[in-house]
């Protein structure tokens, strides 16, 4: 989605790749006319990455497997920073906001289409907000309920009208300010879609996407490849500067790395802490190092005994030692977390005393809920790398063998990564390990959105539920004063931390590898981005 002044050199050839002992695509020359050959600016991308999408319909996934295919298809109104989350103009070239901060009208680019071949217009943006907020459907759009306090009609929902003013002007009405509003926009869940694409493809859209991004998708092979090729009627000039991208599901990290070694891949994520040598050791390899913004866990369903009683969280969280998971995992590449959010967000307590690494502290806490003896329980193990949690079977195991020091027996659990996320949101687990990258840069993308009471359902994995917690959440919400909002959030986060629903585990600088032929890659700290501006260059 980013603009630049580079332009793509055409009549590249198409490439037919099989990506079974294939080569890698960044050794593409091409005649000159003189018998001789000059470097290929397009070609096609292979990006490997630990899991499949669970689908291509930005409004109803929640996962960076997703977001990474998506964010070539689609794109939002408004967009982040090339490494950072400022505001900056997407599909809508310039805004305006009411003195009352309840008001937004956006001018739209015009003479877009969808890859469809239909209009990109005002009409459009409001179909796609009618389908979210009309739905009612909290699992199948929790991003929306949990950005905008749920759907048309419910008490919190911030959207009160949404209307095309004319084919290049929209206008949002909020019921009340939201701050990180515009960054909410930014999301790519909340990307555009097309209208007719939606009606005529109903649920197989997920399959069929229609966007108005710089790739259009080709085909999807399940559990192997998804391509993406090149948009020739893309329209910022000159862009995107690959003809095209394959995502190629590799599950093991270190089986990613030996593709991209033997020159298989262009492009990977998930590299493991432990493997960075072998790639600054290779003079055709690079480094990508990810801005953290990101948080794993370990959480309680609070809705399951044992895990209902607060004592039983606490000593879990005493008996967990995240500097040996660190120093084991993640070979100095993270940091112990003690908040559901990162220090690098506004608004983080660090007044906040973590739990200490405490057996008998464990089992006193224990023994006042009733278990001095200890009980039985299921942990539910990530199965694909994450970029918060590298090898989520070997943490696993880690707080099993933490947990069985005071008589807790974990048996672990896992499941395709689909089904994983399908099966924790619907509160199936009873304990579980997953993670989150911040959408958004704020502080309510994190402390709202994934434990407040008004996202059991969503992305409310814990169930966790406190009414003075979603005051503080939606006073900070309405808040423009960002000191005022920061202190909101900090109470927020003490009684979070009190009450334990979940052990927050680490934060970590996610490690990507590619080729030293890949140019203009910036990873962006949400954890997914355009390959807009991508190139292969020998």
């Amino acid at each position: 989605m980013k603009k630049t002044l580079a332009l793509l050199l055409t009549g590249i050839l198409a490439l037919s790749i099989a990506l079974a002992g294939c080569s890698s695509s960044t050794s593409k020359e091409k005649d000159d006319g003189k018998g001789g050959s000059s470097e290929a600016k397009g070609g096609v991308l292979i990006y490997g990455k630990g899991g499949d999408a669970v689908g291509l319909d930005p409004a109803i996934v929640t996962d960076g497997e997703s977001f990474i295919v998506t964010q070539q298809i689609f794109e939002t109104l408004v967009k982040y920073g090339e490494d950072d989350t400022e505001i900056k103009p997407g599909l809508a070239k310039s805004w305006e906001v009411s003195d009352d901060a309840k008001t937004y009208t956006f001018k739209l680019e015009t003479g877009i289409k969808f890859h469809d071949g239909t209009d990109f217009n005002a009409d459009a943006v409001v179909k796609n907000f009618q389908r979210w907020a009309q739905s009612k459907d909290e699992g199948k759009f929790a991003y929306y309920a949990s950005m905008f306090g749920g759907f048309e009609g419910d008490e919190g929902h911030v959207i009160k009208e949404v209307k095309a003013i004319d084919a290049s002007t929209v206008e949002f009405t909020l019921n009340r300010p939201q701050a990180p509003f515009l960054k909410n926009l930014a999301m790519p869940t909340f990307a555009i879609a097309s209208p007719d694409g939606i009606e005529k493809e109903g649920d197989d859209f997920t399959k069929n996407p229609s966007g108005t991004g710089p790739f259009k998708f080709k085909s999807w092979k399940p559990g192997d490849t998804i391509e993406v090729v090149k948009n020739d009627d893309y329209w910022q000039d000159g862009l995107p500067k690959l003809d095209g991208i394959t995502f190629k599901v590799i599950k093991d990290n270190s089986a990613r790395l030996n593709a991209a070694i033997k020159g298989e891949i262009d492009l990977m994520d998930g590299l493991n802490p432990s493997d960075i040598s072998k790639v600054t050791g290779d003079e055709k390899l690079q480094i990508f190092e990810r801005a953290s913004m990101n948080v794993g866990y370990f959480a309680f369903n609070v809705e399951k005994a044992p895990f209902d009683k607060k004592e039983v969280r606490q000593a879990i969280s005493h008996l967990i030692n995240k500097k040996e998971i660190i120093d084991n995992f993640y070979e100095g590449t993270a940091e112990p977390a003690k908040n559901p959010m990162p220090p690098s967000v506004s608004g983080y307590n660090d007044k906040i005393e973590d739990y200490d690494y405490d057996v008998e502290k464990a089992k006193e806490l224990l023994k006042k809920a009733g278990l001095e003896d200890g009980f039985k329980m299921d942990l539910w193990a990530m199965p694909v790398p994450r970029p918060y949690m590298p090898d989520g079977q070997k943490v696993a195991e880690a707080i099993q063998a933490s947990l069985k020091q005071v008589g807790i027996e974990a048996n672990i659990v896992s499941y395709e990564w689909a089904a994983y996320l399908e099966k924790v949101q619907a509160g199936e687990a009873q304990s579980f390990m997953m993670g989150w990258t911040g959408d958004n840069g704020d502080a309510d993308n994190f402390l709202y959105t994934l434990l407040d009471k008004d996202n059991i359902g969503s992305n409310n994995y814990a169930r966790y539920a406190n009414d003075e917690v979603h005051e503080l959440l939606i006073e900070a919400q309405s808040t423009a004063d960002e000191a005022k909002r920061n202190e909101l959030y900090g109470k927020a986060q003490e009684i979070i931390h009190d009450e334990a629903p979940w052990v927050p585990l680490v934060h970590s600088l996610p490690q990507l590898a590619g080729s030293k032929t890949v140019k203009g890659f910036v990873p962006h700290p949400t954890g997914s981005q355009s390959l807009v501006n991508v190139s292969l260059e020998n």
